[in-house]
């Protein structure tokens, strides 16, 4: 293929190529870019002729990128990232609008940890805040395209060369037992009184049910739950309203404890649940979002 010198950059040609790239179908990134396929084919073969490399290969009707092409796809990731980024920016130092604060949580996460951590900024009139519920996977691209500021997950993330996250552990709590008010004074022993309990455990992706069974393991205790479930807020209600006894960090049934509706019966020793909050590592970050995570 012929080399070139780089005089200036086609960025209309680079968003094509990566609406392309990110969709891996000729047809459907047409279709999106409201283009015919082959001015689109023309367009990414005139970027190949500047850059003097393939950026694709063609696979039956789909493209796989070259490895020059896969390089490509993170330089103009990070150009158009920014590029929303600029936008964001803008738009969330509006005056006239106010403050925006977008945050997602994951599915799985306490309901009441999500409003405990938001409560500065709760009902403060001069603050327009969104809240979206998703999987972590979902969030983070949302997080990725600048639709979110930030997320709140049980499980951390890491950044790589491709995706400049950030990721803080924002709070770390103790995991309990807790069920129905018990009618006999008499303590809860753990883990003798443990075999008798009708047990509600998170789910297996959970890493508070990875950790109970490791405990429950290394005191040769065998336990056979009666339901299983992912979702904290279900596990709260199942507790609440149908006997069950659970594994949940004391701040998901925090109002049923204060109320009396449920007692928590002791701490597990050594599990716990931690509690992260993930941003993009931006140039300009919000005095909003600052002061939700102090030390930034």
């Amino acid at each position: 293929m012929r080399m070139t010198v780089l005089r200036q950059l086609n960025f209309h040609h680079l968003h094509y190529f990566w609406v392309v790239a990110r969709e891996g179908h000729l047809t459907r990134a047409a279709q999106q870019l409201h283009v015919s396929q082959s001015a689109l084919s023309s367009q990414i073969r005139q970027l190949e002729d500047q850059l003097g490399h393939a950026l694709f290969l063609r696979e039956g009707r789909s493209l796989r990128l070259t490895e020059f092409g896969a390089l490509a796809l993170g330089y103009a990731d990070s150009i158009f990232s920014l590029g929303a980024e600029l936008i964001s920016t803008a738009q969330g130092d509006s005056g006239r609008e106010g403050q925006r604060l977008r945050v997602g949580a994951v599915a799985t996460l306490s309901r009441n940890f999500l409003e405990n951590f938001l409560r500065p900024v709760i009902g403060r009139p001069e603050i327009r805040l969104g809240l979206e519920s998703a999987s972590l996977e979902e969030l983070l691209e949302r997080l990725r395209a600048h639709r979110l500021d930030l997320i709140l997950s049980n499980r951390p993330v890491t950044a790589d060369a491709q995706q400049r996250w950030g990721c803080r552990r924002v709070s770390r709590q103790s995991v309990c037992l807790v069920g129905p008010p018990r009618r006999r004074r008499k303590a809860f022993i753990f883990p003798d009184d443990l075999a008798d309990l009708p047990l509600l455990l998170p789910g297996r992706s959970s890493d508070i049910r990875s950790q109970f069974e490791q405990l429950c393991e290394e005191l040769g205790l065998t336990l056979r739950p009666y339901a299983e479930v992912d979702d904290m807020a279900m596990l709260r209600l199942l507790a609440r309203d149908a006997g069950g006894v659970t594994v949940v960090p004391e701040v998901v049934v925090q109002d049923e404890l204060k109320s009396g509706a449920l007692q928590k019966y002791c701490e597990l020793p050594g599990v716990f649940e931690n509690f992260y909050a993930i941003t993009m590592r931006r140039y300009f970050q919000s005095a909003l979002l600052k002061s939700l995570l102090p030390g930034d």
